[in-house]
């Protein structure tokens, strides 16, 4: 790996004197030297986190294009905008248009973290037991941990719609809560993106398919409420596809 020294320190007439040097691995930056990523053009390493907010409105995200477009901004904001981003997420066949299989919409990998940790080299070793995905791995894109069981509140129901190798599901049983444009009734399939649940089971340690939402009440389970009702909050995945 290599590395590139950036110098800070203070002038004095037309003498520069460097009072500090930091060294940031080419192509991508740590947390810390984020602001003289900016002053030098350096690229991000970050390339996968979880959105810190969803839309507000439950499961309804505009649909894909929607949910695209809020990871971009997210990315934005935090200076990970020379990546183009995709949600995780998987459609069912609607309309007379085919289903569309998360694990396809996001490109190739490797992806690591905001903290530079690599979680998956590939498509296939994401969707592998040896991923690293896990409460202190799976971040924000500000590079935070997101709450996950014992904290409160419990927000590690991902949104996914996928199956466990991230393709859709098939029939018509709804798994994406109308194809990510339902703020009421339906269903999503969700992940955990801790890798814990209630049981000590293959499901509940899935971070992309491990159980369905639930309602609550008179809300349906794609209602913000109803998110929340389950340990969640209508967040979901961003992958980099370049």
């Amino acid at each position: 790996m290599h590395y590139q020294a950036v110098r800070f320190g203070h002038g004095r007439g037309n003498r520069y004197e460097s009072n500090y040097s930091w060294f940031i691995p080419d192509g991508h930056c740590s947390a810390v030297a984020e602001l003289f990523c900016r002053l030098t053009g350096k690229k991000f390493g970050d390339a996968f986190f979880i959105t810190s907010v969803g839309s507000g409105k439950g499961a309804d995200l505009g649909g894909l294009a929607g949910a695209d477009k809020h990871c971009q901004a997210l990315a934005e904001a935090v200076g990970a905008g020379n990546h183009t981003w995709r949600a995780y997420l998987s459609t069912t066949a609607a309309d007379g248009k085919p289903a569309v299989n998360a694990r396809d919409r996001i490109g190739k990998g490797p992806w690591k973290n905001a903290k530079g940790v690599v979680i998956a080299k590939d498509v296939d070793d994401l969707h592998s037991n040896n991923n690293k995905i896990s409460k202190e791995t799976a971040l924000s894109e500000k590079g935070e941990m997101i709450n996950a069981s014992g904290d409160k509140p419990n927000m590690h129901d991902i949104l996914t719609g996928s199956q466990p190798d991230g393709r859709a599901f098939s029939g018509s049983e709804d798994t994406t809560c109308h194809n990510w444009t339902s703020s009421t009734t339906g269903t999503a399939m969700l992940g955990h993106h801790n890798r814990q649940g209630l049981k000590d089971d293959e499901a509940s340690r899935s971070w992309n398919s491990s159980h369905p939402s639930r309602g609550t009440g008179n809300s349906g389970g794609c209602s913000q409420e109803g998110l929340r009702s389950s340990g969640g909050n209508g967040l979901f995945y961003c992958f980099a596809v370049n």
